[in-house]
């Protein structure tokens, strides 16, 4: 999906008690098992740890600043994992946290953020079955791109 950068900002308002962050070692283990959980949830898996980490923080794409910690009381409710090719990786929400706007919070703040870098348009990868993330992302004004193939000759 894609949402055109061009367009007014909207104001990425978090829930109330909910502190933002940008990535760092110390939050590591805690934005780990966030997606550990949030995949388990939706599909698919995230490696150990240590290999996560590695992956996560040697991508050529990888840039601290633009990885959006949510959290609370308790610890880490929500992750926003961009890469700087104005893409968003991972979108992640706690499920005691769901329903509550922190998924949009998050989602805005990071087309505000690609809006600061002077990007045109920012992506994301969603399942076709995952209409609940669909429903988020269509009202925050993302629209399905479609990828055109090549017939072949």
């Amino acid at each position: 999906m894609r949402r055109d950068l061009g367009k007014d900002a909207l104001d990425a308002l978090l829930p109330q008690g909910i502190g933002l962050c940008t990535y760092s070692v110390e939050v590591a283990a805690e934005v780990h098992d966030l997606m550990q959980l949030g995949y388990r949830e939706g599909g698919g898996r995230v490696p150990a740890l240590d290999a996560w980490q590695k992956q996560f923080e040697s991508d050529p794409e990888y840039d601290p600043t633009l990885c959006f910690i949510a959290r609370d009381a308790e610890g880490v409710v929500g992750v926003a994992q961009c890469w700087t090719s104005a893409y968003i990786k991972n979108l992640v929400v706690h499920p005691r946290m769901q329903g509550r706007g922190l998924g949009r919070a998050l989602l805005l703040n990071a087309f505000n953020a690609f809006q600061q870098r002077r990007e045109g348009f920012v992506d994301l990868k969603v399942l076709e079955d995952n209409l609940r993330a669909q429903r988020l992302y269509e009202s925050a004004g993302m629209y399905v791109v479609r990828r055109e193939l090549v017939p072949d000759l």
